[in-house]
């Protein structure tokens, strides 16, 4: 759709929506998004769902972001495509920590694994999901591992322990050198020369 055209659909999402959405946005690159209230989710995605000049009938994806130091500290994300109309939303909204948001598979019953996926990675809990626990992590997995406060190590290691025959989970021991990170290239501070920059040097000083 051209930028124009997503003018238009923000601005009819926006005027019959105005309980819902927070603000609307189109990029220069043609992508339109809308934030909402949290608490307007459910109603909203079913709106989008069945509203004739939307028909966003299908669910992408779902995921997250985390801004830790933002009073919200997560951004839930919602991606839709309409077939019928051939165009795309983007749907967000700001969630504190200590908040939940309901669940949209009474809308979209696909959602159910996308919720899970971010349940399992951030930690935010999704009411009225039927089976809401982790999906790619194990059950007994400690912590969110796309939080940002999330060590880089992990908390607990898994092997396989030829003693006892099976998986073993331990809990992470790395001496204190390497959980240091200067984020420095590996080239940086080198104290050697590469082959092929002596030529470098030599043109330089020629």
């Amino acid at each position: 759709m051209s930028v124009d055209a997503l003018n238009e659909l923000a601005a009819h999402i926006a005027e019959k929506q105005a309980d819902a959405v927070l603000g609307t946005d189109v990029s220069a690159h043609g992508e339109l998004t809308v934030e909402i209230a949290p608490a307007a989710l459910v109603e909203f995605v079913d709106w989008l769902k069945s509203d004739p000049t939307c028909k966003f009938s299908t669910l992408i994806d779902i995921t997250a972001v985390d801004y830790p130091e933002r009073d919200r500290r997560f951004e839930v994300v919602w991606h839709f495509l309409s077939m019928y109309q051939n165009h795309r939303i983007r749907v967000k909204c700001g969630l504190r920590d200590d908040e939940m948001l309901a669940s949209i598979t009474s809308v979209h019953p696909g959602a159910g694994w996308y919720e899970r996926e971010v349940y399992d990675m951030f930690g935010i809990l999704f009411t009225g999901h039927a089976d809401l626990r982790r999906i790619l992590t194990d059950y007994g997995f400690r912590g969110h591992p796309l939080r940002k406060d999330f060590p880089t190590t992990g908390y607990t290691e898994v092997r396989y322990d030829e003693e006892l025959k099976r998986v073993v989970y331990e809990p992470v021991k790395l001496v204190q050198e390497y959980r240091q990170f200067d984020f420095m290239s590996p080239w940086e501070g080198a104290d050697y020369v590469l082959p092929g920059d002596e030529k470098a040097g030599e043109k330089a000083g020629s």
